[in-house]
């Protein structure tokens, strides 16, 4: 039978047609689709004289049979795997990996490239096509294609042996997290929704009764309502601890090899560390300015935090419990005070937060800022929990939406938005697949799906990053979507966030599960005056993380990196009852890959723009003003990387903004 992985899609909007797809179709496919795309690099190396057509764009177009063989891989690999899904994403990496350093170490192609960089100007290329050679020959020489001998096979296997790591500490993470659960067998404190979330836990897992599992949407209402101080502790202990349990799933030593080689890697490339190199084409440029930017909230946030702690650690010794505060005290006293000072509660809020409103609201937005339209289409998809939607606009197709929104034992913890097909024109009018995964905890069948707010904003983000890639509108997929900085990614989805705490749009989507009627004013106003309630604490815990990720890449690799995070921690002054948002051996963001590696600030400095972005509709007509919503489309959304990030943020603002805004909303503003 034909492999579907290679056979055309006659499927609605030539989605993978995963009902025909099996594992045993991946391995194969890859291989000719490798053998291919390499026939498509040795043609391009033919001897003929370089134009940006048969080299630029024919480059460009050369890896189109890899994609579509990984992209519906990695999408089942990361939200569905299983064993021998696992067993591919091992096998695969260090393919892949050699793959590309073999066409970057091409000396005939990258001879290509530097001709047509000699002779740009006289080209007579578009902006876009200038910057698109520009990345490209950028690329090139970041991956090493100027070393020659024994440095070009060196970094070779420094980048192949980086990919086997970064497989196995997901994996790794991924086992921990699936492997855990506490029998939950005292109720004390736990409101309806966290009960029925544990119940569904346990048929998940084919329990005996209801479980606390490591998944987020689970485990933090857990910590936030459970009497029981010592499961708290025991949960807690259990959740920040992945990775970090001994065995073959522990994720310490990968940490450890894989910052030494970053190291490496970087000093073969020319540069003194990790961090210079990576942040050489981010925003920030430099580790100093990373560096300024955290402290410059570090230290207001820290000061709240303390303060809170005082006050949490009384409410502590008040009910006869022992002194100190602990990090797993942290949530359930600051929720009881979230109570008492705002008449708020997360057992209140949740049943008018349900899934499927929320994500008619991040359509509704959506509808009012862009005139994009959403109609549920029937398609076999990789999950059934999955669902997926057409995206037009005027009665034109944008896009394929696919939402898989509940958590699952097969699917890495987090969420996550990507792009099965990104948007480009250079193969035709091609409109992009995009996918929002998120871990909410899924209902008990036949009950409707409750969010926290934390998790309402979750969606949002996700979605922000969703309309980043649906509404793309450039020629080369190489500068597609949110093909950006990584300082400049996380803008878009913020910045969308935003719109959840717009009163009307809360006042129409926020609806009773029970009995249907809209959130009470009162309610409403007290959720959105606690928005920054307990900012210290989640300041604190996010900013010690991008402390020590930078710290880990700005200097010399770290032999053993515990020790050296509990080094910055305690320069830093960690407050006892805080914990680093993503200790070391779970921390996916700088291990899985290097994406976030000396990058996980970037939440913070794209927060920098958004606060700034979002006064600027405020400034001009409100949320849904149409000028504001048609600049941000023309300059960020639908611009992708087609110029520089700073650019493109003036263009849409006039200026850059500095930490002033991000202050202010974040409550901690002196």
């Amino acid at each position: 039978m034909t492999n579907p992985l290679r056979a055309p899609w006659d499927t609605p909007f030539e989605l993978p047609p995963f009902d025909l797809i099996e594992d045993t179709h991946f391995a194969p496919a890859l291989n000719e689709a490798l053998d291919e795309a390499r026939a498509a690099i040795a043609a391009i190396c033919d001897g003929s004289e370089a134009t940006f057509t048969n080299t630029i764009e024919a480059l460009a177009l050369a890896d189109a049979p890899l994609e579509k063989v990984l992209s519906p891989f990695f999408a089942m690999a990361g939200a569905d795997s299983n064993d021998v899904r696992e067993a591919l994403m091992r096998d695969f990496s260090p393919l892949l990996s050699a793959y590309s350093s073999e066409i970057t170490a091409n000396a005939d192609l990258f001879a290509r490239i530097e001709s047509l960089w000699d002779r740009r100007d006289d080209l007579g290329l578009t902006d876009e096509q200038s910057r698109v050679l520009m990345l490209t020959r950028r690329g090139f020489v970041r991956s090493g294609a100027q070393l020659k001998g024994a440095k070009a096979n060196r970094l070779a296997e420094v980048k192949q042996r980086l990919s086997v790591l970064g497989t196995q500490f997901t994996q790794n993470l991924l086992a921990d997290e699936r492997s855990w659960s506490m029998p939950l067998d005292d109720m004390a404190g736990l409101p309806d929704f966290v009960i029925a979330a544990a119940k569904s836990a346990g048929a998940e897992k084919e329990a005996t009764g209801p479980i606390v599992t490591l998944s987020r949407s689970l485990i933090v209402p857990f910590l936030q309502f459970s009497d029981r101080r010592d499961l708290r502790e025991k949960a807690y202990e259990a959740w920040t601890a992945r990775g970090a349990n001994g065995g073959d799933t522990d994720n310490r030593a990968i940490a450890a090899e894989t910052l030494k080689l970053r190291e490496e890697r970087a000093n073969l490339l020319g540069y003194e560390t990790f961090a210079d190199y990576k942040l050489e084409t981010e925003m920030a440029g430099t580790p100093d300015a990373v560096r300024d930017l955290l402290m410059q909230v570090w230290t207001p946030a820290k000061a709240s935090a303390e303060a809170d702690a005082a006050i949490l650690e009384q409410m502590l010794v008040a009910d006869g419990q022992p002194a100190p505060l602990q990090p797993w005290d942290w949530r359930y006293y600051s929720e009881k005070r979230r109570a008492a000072e705002h008449d708020l509660n997360e057992a209140e809020l949740k049943p008018y937060l349900q899934l499927d409103r929320m994500i008619e609201a991040a359509f509704a937005c959506s509808s009012r800022l862009f005139g994009l339209e959403f109609t549920p289409i029937d398609a076999p998809l990789y999950h059934a929990d999955c669902r997926a939607w057409d995206v037009t606009r005027n009665g034109e197709h944008m896009a394929v939406f696919i939402g898989d929104y509940f958590a699952r034992g097969s699917k890495r913890s987090g969420a996550w938005c990507s792009a099965m097909r990104s948007q480009q024109k250079l193969a035709g009018n091609i409109r992009p697949h995009v996918i929002n995964v998120c871990n909410f905890a899924k209902p008990p069948k036949g009950e409707p799906a409750l969010l926290s707010y934390d998790d309402a904003r979750t969606l949002f983000h996700e979605f922000g990053h969703a309309l980043h890639q649906m509404l793309s509108d450039v020629t080369y997929e190489t500068i597609s979507g949110t093909s950006v900085a990584r300082d400049f990614v996380e803008l878009p989805s913020q910045l969308y966030e935003h719109w959840l705490e717009v009163p009307e749009v809360l006042e129409e989507f926020a609806t009773h599960a029970e009995t249907g009627d809209p959130m009470p004013r009162d309610l409403l106003d007290r959720m959105l005056g606690a928005a920054t309630y307990d900012m210290g604490f989640s300041t604190v815990e996010y900013v010690a993380s991008a402390m020590v990720d930078l710290a880990f890449h700005d200097g010399p690799a770290p032999a053993d990196p515990m020790q050296k995070q509990a080094e910055v921690l305690e320069t830093l002054g960690m407050p006892h009852a805080i914990r680093m948002r993503h200790a070391t051996p779970h921390f996916a963001h700088v291990f899985a890959g290097d994406g976030y590696s000396s990058g996980y600030y970037s939440y913070m400095w794209s927060e920098v723009m958004d606060a700034d972005a979002f006064e600027a509709f405020n400034e001009n007509g409100g949320p849904f003003d149409p000028a504001m919503a048609k600049k941000l489309e023309t300059h960020i959304l639908s611009a992708g990387g087609s110029e520089d990030a700073a650019v493109l943020y003036q263009k849409f603002r006039g200026s850059m903004p500095d930490a002033t805004a991000l202050l202010k909303g974040r409550g901690l503003a002196s």
